[in-house]
């Protein structure tokens, strides 16, 4: 919740939303959040889709005076983001920081927002309503249980029980209680659509896996086949279609700092506030039996062909993100930006992109892969995003696997060793195992694997690559296996070690 001295007694709601009309340096929004009905539901109602998603949409809206894309927002397994954003109508706004200057806007797409454990059953019905066309998902890498192997993993005691859940209803017809997972309401609510009407429906991924749309209706089908629900399997096969997409745009945690700024510029407090970078991406595969918004026209791409889109930023951007992240923390640089002003990480960021990951790519029309890899270090160097090492450093077991690994396995079946990927896996292990930086200051590591990689990494410094290049959760056989590349790995283990000493 807001914890700095605020001196603003009313909150950004419906009812305030006349008080700051006109206030210079506010704007938005772009539609009267009185006139929107629900059409889409989403799940994972963070900062991401606040400042990307909920933004295309509003636009969308206000382009083509299509009011039926209101959202209805999921929150995770925390009730924060709705106990936040209820006070205020779901209203909430945007503070985009570029180099020398910022803006606020005033987002009200957002219509309501469900917490699973109280509201699960809210949820179901929405998803059944005709009146919904979408469900969209950004729920990170870590929210889509799945095996080392791929497949859904029905082991996971949450899906286990979302599995249960579903049986249950399927038997009874009847609410089984709250969700455990994002996968599992999702799964249940489009078992009850099944159920009402059959209606169509789009379930669209925007979270940063390769083929994200494949993934999401692959692990939905299984949920559904691991039920017994065959006629839910079959309904999934011929009536839901799940585009691939690719997202882009920095989002870094909301400060204190930049709360009080929103408040001074807003006049009311916002409790929902989300910062973000002025650049904004958003690539969908064109896949849908119903309506949809015009995001076209919010200046999205609709494409055949999500896939060059997504491999490029996927290693580009996200690897290069993920290369600062490790390597500026272990040195004690707190920001990108701090990371990015160090010109020996820099030479290394564009030795990674240049020598390792472009090779491996496929530019999408129109893109200069080249030109692409600095404006991605030019967005990293803004100074006023303030994004942490430590907030992109979270998750590295979830996401190193999608922004590195296959750049590596291409690379070796090229034969060619990717000296630069290795730093990075080599920069992760390092962050692990030494756990502070250069000047001995802790650095937390917020992984869902955290107790297993600090079992891993514990022992000698000699034998640390080999021990983390044998988790086969994380490391596929030709990467862990290949012996020049773990060479390489064990050597910039070496080094790192050396330098955070």
């Amino acid at each position: 919740m807001f914890t700095t001295t605020s001196t603003a007694t009313e909150r950004l709601s419906l009812a305030s939303l006349a008080s700051i009309s006109g206030r210079e340096g506010v704007s938005g929004p772009a539609v009267d959040p009185r006139a929107l009905s629900t059409g889409m539901v989403h799940f994972g109602v963070g900062a991401f889709h606040r400042a990307h998603q909920a933004v295309y949409t509003e636009d969308a809206a206000a382009a083509s005076g299509d009011t039926g894309w209101g959202i209805l927002g999921v929150t995770g397994r925390s009730a924060r983001v709705a106990e936040q954003l209820r006070p205020q109508d779901g209203l909430y706004s945007v503070l985009t920081k570029a180099r020398g200057s910022e803006s606020l806007r005033v987002i009200g797409s957002l219509r309501k927002v469900a917490f699973p454990g109280a509201d699960s059953e809210d949820v179901l019905q929405a998803l059944s309503s005709e009146g919904v066309h979408l469900a969209t998902l950004t729920i990170t890498e870590k929210g889509y249980p799945r095996t080392p192997g791929g497949q859904l993993d029905v082991s996971h005691s949450g899906i286990a029980a979302d599995i249960a859940a579903l049986r249950e209803e399927l038997a009874g017809r009847s609410f089984a209680g709250p969700a455990r997972t994002p996968l599992g309401l999702l799964g249940r609510g489009l078992a009850r659509r099944f159920a009402v009407s059959g209606a169509p429906i789009a379930v669209v991924c925007c979270d940063n896996l390769m083929s994200n749309g494949k993934v999401t209706g692959s692990l939905l089908r299984a949920f559904a086949e691991a039920a017994g629900a065959q006629g839910l399997l079959e309904w999934l096969q011929n009536s839901v279609t799940f585009p691939s997409t690719m997202v882009d745009r920095i989002v870094p945690a909301t400060t204190d700092a930049n709360r009080l700024e929103a408040e001074r510029i807003l006049g009311v407090r916002d409790e929902g506030l989300v910062v973000a970078e002025p650049f904004g991406q958003w690539v969908i595969e064109d896949a849908f039996l119903g309506p949809r918004p015009a995001w076209e026209l919010a200046g999205a791409t609709l494409t055949q062909d999500v896939a060059p889109f997504e491999v490029a930023k996927l290693r580009m951007l996200n690897a290069t993100h993920s290369l600062l992240a490790y390597l500026g923390a272990l040195r004690g640089y707190p920001t990108i930006a701090d990371a990015v002003a160090d010109d020996a990480l820099v030479r290394e960021a564009r030795q990674l992109q240049r020598d390792d990951v472009i090779p491996t790519l496929s530019a999408p029309v129109g893109l200069d892969l080249y030109e692409y890899g600095e404006s991605i270090l030019t967005r990293f160097a803004n100074p006023n995003l303030g994004h942490t090492t430590i907030q992109v450093a979270m998750d590295g077991s979830q996401k190193l696997p999608v922004r590195v690994l296959g750049t590596v396995a291409d690379r070796l079946r090229a034969g060619d060793v990717p000296y630069s990927a290795a730093l990075l896996l080599a920069a992760w292990m390092v962050f692990i195992y030494r756990g502070r930086d250069v000047n001995g200051k802790a650095l937390a590591l917020d992984d869902p694997m955290a107790d297993a990689l600090r079992e891993a990494a514990a022992g000698s410094e000699a034998g640390l690559a080999d021990r983390l290049l044998s988790l086969s959760s994380i490391f596929p056989e030709e990467v862990s296996t290949h012996v020049d590349f773990r060479g390489a790995v064990a050597s910039s283990v070496r080094r790192l070690l050396s330098d955070v000493a």
